[in-house]
């Protein structure tokens, strides 16, 4: 892991022993899922509306977690309702927390998101949850927002569902508390993601 980085895993870390028991509660169904499908491979799809922000911080942050935890066999997709691109605000989140990004300048860009130099690059852009890049069957998906969630009743190929629902940062673009808001969230759910991990990772050992 990157330096940087493994200090901002260091509070997530930290953070993720205090989350709030609501929140516990469904993170270890989470866990008692994946750890159901383990060691097969299992593939989460982090599902909001226009999968611009919460299901990219998902996705990201699920893989660096297994990655931490050296959990193997774990494939992290997102997808939205519609496609529209990963937004700035949440790519700026990214890099300040000591991920590295390679953003091409296309109207849908394919960020390549690095953790480290040993580890090929996560993959991110804006698509449809069911997007032929995705996983078309046997997967969990992982709904991070209400609108999807209240939209989608069903989840075709899905075989979990989980609401795992999260406040939209984008309620503070345009103002003085954009970058907070955005390092909130983005922090947020990286702590979940981890303590999600570490959860998978000692009922496995």
């Amino acid at each position: 892991m990157f330096e940087k980085l493994e200090k901002y895993i260091q509070k997530a870390t930290l953070e993720s022993g205090k989350l709030p028991e609501s929140r516990v509660a469904i993170l270890d169904q989470l866990a008692g899922q994946i750890r159901q499908k383990l060691p097969d491979q299992v593939n989460l799809i982090f599902i909001c509306t226009h999968n611009s922000r919460r299901s990219h911080f998902g996705q990201v942050w699920a893989q660096v977690a297994a990655a931490n935890f050296e959990i193997h066999n774990i494939a992290t997709f997102s997808g939205g309702t519609e496609a529209t691109a990963l937004n700035p605000n949440a790519a700026a989140a990214f890099s300040r927390s000591g991920l590295q990004l390679e953003i091409p300048s296309t109207e849908n860009p394919v960020h390549e998101i690095s953790y480290s130099s040993e580890d090929s690059p996560i993959k991110a852009w804006s698509k449809a949850y069911s997007d032929a890049t995705n996983p078309q069957k046997d997967f969990i998906a992982v709904m991070t927002c209400s609108d999807a969630d209240e939209g989608c009743p069903v989840i075709f190929g899905a075989n979990y569902r989980v609401s795992l629902l999260y406040e939209d940062p984008k309620i503070s673009d345009g103002t003085a508390l954009q970058d907070s808001t955005y390092d909130e969230r983005c922090f947020q759910i990286a702590s979940e993601m981890f303590y999600l991990m570490s959860s998978v990772k000692k009922s496995s050992s």
